[in-house]
């Protein structure tokens, strides 16, 4: 979108980054009304970017007429057209009221959680009469006759047109760029820069386009297709010497011949005749002056921040939803400058910048920067300037005048492919270290096989090159190391991906995910294998990882953090680099969170991790959209900073020193372990290691603390290599803080336990069996239940607050008292005798829609005591009422 600076013409004014931009911008806080959203496409601004199926416009059009990456430009007198940055091209022009509410963002943005159809059978239309389009073939050739063949290089389905951009010797999408009189798009044929405005005026009975160009010189002649033609269409061509119409019976052209000079000419398009009269050749006054800011009025909200004494706590950050646009602001990603300002791109492709984030103040002040972005979900920042990933490539945003708000929208790169298939998704931009960008790409196809979808990309720095670095993926997002450049990226579970994945994405590897296009299960290599799989009802829905390195957050610093979106939820991941293999366990540091999480960044300011995101799919988040802080407060972490499986049991090590008489007792852990099978099924059952559906219980035979009092390590007969180990710990730190959590690791191979090496002194591992070991009883209280539901993992597949969404269980709340309907079609009361039979053998009576789930359960029979079980039926008791209808 924005123009290269060493470009020496006129119009350029000195770029000015955010980062330096006078605080003046700043100087006003205004306090508004809240009301309803306006409209998804707002009146005043001239572009957005979407889909546009033109299909279907008509017997006299194209049929093949499908624009992926497309400015749908407001032209004003209720006149539309779309410019396809691929080809150049205006793909079409229709008077109406725009387009249909059918892509993702103005579908949702009314009524959260409503989805797009897979595939491109449903997809946003022209909203009226189309009265002019073309075909799949470069807007703008060069050479003597207009050809209507695509010159690029097919995607694997041939008939499919999102194959990407133009070569870029044939041509370029290089900016858009705001002015007075509306927007100048900006792009070159081979080396011959040519800037475009058009605008529209209303007619008695339809509208008037007028097309103005300024074609640099060039020693080739070259030729704009206008359209297939339509009767009644008039055409009018003014200015250029030597420029000529050509009209073929159905194709309308024009001929620039080779010219030593800049030349200017007009073409004026009308749905009428005859043409109305129309200005003098030339471009307007005002067409090079950026335009003046629309959104000058500042924004200010109050953080909130948590009083809790925990080690990390969230501290709130409320969005500016009350603005003078009634502008939803559903964030995505936030990034930040040096200075630890900030930007923040939203799902409806607009951009705020962000000041007091990480100050002594609580107050924070937004200012609205850029708008018309194509469903972006992430940013980044380079050397002061701000870059979008969105469907329509990676733009670069700049403020050439220093008004605070970008008036040029440079392409910086689109040399990968794009698709209209709704789930090939922008999903995530993460910047590395050598300035080059790496993209992840959402991967479900149900209509065409494209070029680049379900892939890890890397984006060189100067964005004309890409290379792939994974493929694959179903429905990906990355994280990127910013001081090594490690590349990882999460999956989604569904069909072929059995549940999450975490990996390390390297060498062009591929990860498993077919289309539903391609044959079931006929894998073109050997899936990579994860750094550790994560059981779906513990990370449903992935999302990005941020490396915190640099920051100020105590032992979690330079660590990886990894997000989760459907039930929001912030993990550490522990890295092992003890193995040839790379190994990681997965530990939850909170899921406090009250909105879907999506990206993160830590702010240079305080060095703390900030997170985003916001509502699109199916989420138990109470909230549309947030940003939050998680904070250090400097009190001891309770945290686990190593998981490792070895030969003999499982070392564990904390960031405190443990009380010493709960870390010896074996009835402080629980283990289990399973496997999964990659499939074209959705997702995958826990399988025991003999391939039995369920999760097999292991009980560790001994405990030991470390010298240092920070480490443990549980003996445990039978370690063997499996895809899925949890181990669960409920403890208390030497100085009395009771805490409990789970780690999930995929243990590939086993290192070896040397007591001595690791700290525990000369002992000798008691490995003797102990599953004849009666459970230890305890107190019967409700809270021993809230600690037995987290330390057996009960809260990986049961919610307590109703929702379903992420779990393979039913909710608890409001279990106790109510009527529970069988898959057998019988039913029964949940009384303390069903309950309790339910839990030591889960498979006796299956509630109906979870028969493939609750077979799965592991059975709690002589794992728990009878007062743990009379515990956890207490905290049952606790939630909530019976629900209205049976289940």
């Amino acid at each position: 979108m924005f123009l290269p600076s060493s470009r020496a013409t006129r119009c350029f004014a000195v770029v000015l980054s955010f980062a330096l931009l006078p605080s003046r911008l700043f100087a006003q806080a205004e306090h508004l009304p809240s009301g309803p959203w306006a409209d998804w496409v707002e009146k005043d601004f001239p572009f957005f970017s979407s889909v546009l199926d033109a299909r279907k416009a008509g017997p006299q059009f194209p049929t093949d007429n499908l624009t992926p990456r497309g400015l749908v430009l407001n032209l004003g007198n209720d006149c539309w057209a779309c410019f396809d940055t691929d080809l150049l091209r205006i793909s079409a022009i229709w008077d109406g009221k725009g387009v249909t509410a059918e892509a993702l963002a103005p579908l949702s943005y009314h009524d959260a959680g409503l989805k797009t159809l897979d595939g491109q059978t449903r997809l946003p239309k022209p909203d009226g009469r189309v009265w002019l389009a073309n075909g799949i073939y470069p807007g703008w050739q060069m050479g003597g006759e207009a050809s209507r063949v695509d010159p690029r290089e097919p995607a694997p389905t041939p008939k499919e047109v999102g194959r990407g951009a133009l070569p870029p010797e044939m041509g370029r999408f290089e900016a858009v760029r705001l002015t007075r009189g509306g927007l100048c798009l900006e792009y070159a044929i081979g080396t011959v820069k040519i800037r475009e405005w058009i605008s529209a005026t209303a007619e008695k009975d339809g509208r008037t386009v007028e097309r103005r160009f300024r074609v640099e010189p060039s020693k080739q002649p070259l030729q704009l297709v206008l359209a297939q033609r339509r009767n009644p269409v008039a055409l009018r061509i003014t200015g250029g010497d030597g420029v000529t119409v050509n009209e073929e019976p159905s194709l309308w052209t024009v001929t620039v011949p080779p010219h030593p000079y800049a030349t200017e000419f007009r073409v004026t398009l009308s749905s009428v005749e005859p043409l109305a009269k129309t200005n003098p050749p030339g471009i307007l006054p005002d067409a090079d002056q950026p335009a003046a800011p629309r959104w000058p009025q500042m924004l200010t909200t109050r953080a909130a921040l948590s009083t809790s004494k925990d080690a990390y706590v969230l501290d709130d950050i409320p969005l500016p939803t009350t603005n003078p646009w009634q502008r939803n602001v559903r964030v995505c990603d936030v990034q930040f400058f040096r200075d630890g300002s900030a930007a923040a791109v939203t799902f409806d492709g607009d951009v705020w910048m962000v000041r007091g984030l990480g100050g002594e103040s609580a107050e924070v002040q937004w200012r609205r920067f850029a708008s018309g972005l194509h469903e972006p979900m992430s940013l980044a920042i380079r050397d002061g300037e701000i870059f979008v990933f969105d469907r329509n490539g990676i733009w670069r945003l700049r403020d050439t005048n220093g008004d605070g708000e970008a008036d040029v929208h440079e392409m910086f790169s689109n040399a990968f492919a794009q698709t209209a298939e709704t789930r090939e998704f922008a999903s995530s931009m993460k910047l590395a270290p050598d300035g080059s960008f790496v993209i992840s790409k959402g991967g479900q196809q149900s209509s065409t096989m494209g070029k680049h979808n379900g892939t890890v990309l890397r984006i060189a720095p100067d964005g004309r090159s890409i290379s792939v670095l994974g493929w694959g993926f179903r429905g990906p997002f990355i994280g990127v190391h910013p001081r090594t450049g490690m590349v990882t990226a999460s999956d989604q579970e569904g069909n072929y991906v059995p549940t999450t994945p975490l990996y390390i994405v390297s060498g062009g590897e591929y990860h498993g995910f077919l289309s539903q296009l391609l044959p079931k299960e006929q894998y073109p290599a050997p899936p990579a294998d994860p750094l550790t799989w994560i059981p779906h009802p513990v990370n449903p829905s992935a999302v990005t990882q941020v490396w915190l390195s640099g920051a100020k957050m105590g032992p979690l610093t330079d660590s990886l953090i990894h997000l989760g979106y459907t039930r929001p939820e912030i993990f550490r991941v522990l890295m092992n680099t003890r193995f040839k293999k790379p190994q990681a366990a997965v530990v939850s540091l909170t899921h406090a969170v009250e909105f879907p999480l999506l990206n993160g960044a830590v702010n240079p300011a305080d060095g703390q991790l900030y997170v985003a995101g916001f509502r699109g799919w199916g989420t138990t988040a109470p909230r549309l959209a947030g940003i939050a802080r998680l904070r250090y407060t400097g009190a001891p972490s309770l945290f686990p900073r190593e998981v490792t499986a070895m030969d003999q049991g499982i070392l564990l090590r904390f960031d405190a020193a443990l009380d010493a008489k709960r870390a010896t007792e074996l009835a402080s852990y629980s283990i289990e372990r399973w496997n999964y099978k990659r499939t074209f099924k959705y997702g995958s059952p826990h399988l025991k290691l003999d391939g039995s559906t369920g999760q097999e219980w292991v009980q560790p035979s001994s405990v030991y603390l470390s010298q240092d009092g920070k480490g443990v390590f549980l003996g445990v007969p039978g370690m063997q290599p499996v895809m899925q180990m949890r181990v669960g710990w409920s403890l208390a730190s030497r100085e009395g803080a009771t805490f409990d959590n789970n780690a999930y690791f995929t243990p590939y191979e086993l290192a070896k336990f040397d007591p001595a090496a690791e700290g525990f002194g000369k002992i000798a591992v008691d490995l003797t069996a102990k599953a004849a070991t009666a459970p230890v009883a305890g107190p019967v209280s409700v809270e021993e239940g809230k600690r037995v539901y987290l330390l057996y993992g009960c809260m990986a597949c049961h919610s307590t607050d109703g929702s379903l969404i992420g779990k393979v269980g039913p909710s608890w709340k409001g279990l106790f008292g109510s009527t529970r309907l069988f898959s057998d079609g019988t039913q029964a009361v949940a009384d303390e005798a069903y309950l309790r039979k339910s839990i030591v053998d889960p498979s006796a009576k299956v509630v109906r829609g979870f028969e493939k789930s609750e077979s799965g359960m592991p059975i709690y029979g002589g794992v728990l005591s009878d007062s743990q079980l009379d515990s956890l039926i207490l905290f049952m008791k606790t939630l909530g009422e019976p629900a209205a209808a049976a289940r």
